[in-house]
């Protein structure tokens, strides 16, 4: 039994464009417009989640997807930083940013560390190996990057290193608990071999 999921990211809003800690705004007209392009170029599923956050949620139905929410694919909890640029956390708490970037198991803002988000989307994945067949999954980046570094048994450290544009799509394939990658996708119009398994 094959196991596939494909991670889809946001397309772009006002938080992602400023740098943002999302605070639940939406996607702006042009990341709208672009999913909506790339509707029907996506494989067909069993199953079709989305991170609870607005922008998850409004880029499915912009790609013509109707998602189940699944919170074990929610970004990770900002706490007090959410909804404020990384300048001005750079500006007003500059070591607390500092030891974000740099220890896995930090979490200054009073949400979740990075271990924290890795180690929930490691729990998932490792529960999705056990269905045949494609999920399809809207999620923040943060979360792909958390799957990546689970698939490739990663350190956690490396997972500031890896960038996970808007409106790409990831995929992981697994039997028997190991993983294989396939990185950044862009989407757009079907094409035979991006449909297929």
């Amino acid at each position: 039994m094959t196991s596939r999921v494909t991670f889809i990211t946001p397309a772009t809003s006002a938080s992602m464009r400023r740098a943002r800690f999302d605070d639940g705004d939406p996607i702006d007209d042009h990341g709208a417009a672009l999913a909506r392009a790339a509707a029907g170029s996506l494989p067909p599923a069993v199953r079709v989640l989305a991170s609870p956050s607005v922008r998850c949620r409004q880029t499915a139905a912009e790609l013509g997807l109707d998602p189940t929410g699944e919170p074990a694919l929610a970004g990770g909890d900002m706490g007090r930083w959410r909804g404020l640029a990384l300048d001005e956390v750079a500006a007003a708490e500059p070591e607390e940013l500092a030891r974000w970037l740099s220890d896995p198991a930090a979490a200054p803002h009073g949400g979740e560390s990075v271990r924290e988000v890795c180690e929930r989307v490691a729990r998932w994945l490792e529960a999705s190996a056990g269905h045949d067949g494609r999920v399809l999954a809207v999620v923040e980046p943060e979360i792909v990057r958390a799957a990546v570094i689970h698939a490739l048994a990663a350190p956690e450290a490396a997972f500031w290193r890896l960038d996970v544009p808007p409106l790409t799509a990831t995929e992981l394939s697994g039997r028997a608990h190991r993983w294989n990658l396939r990185l950044g996708r862009p989407l757009g119009p079907a094409t035979a071999a991006d449909t297929q398994d």
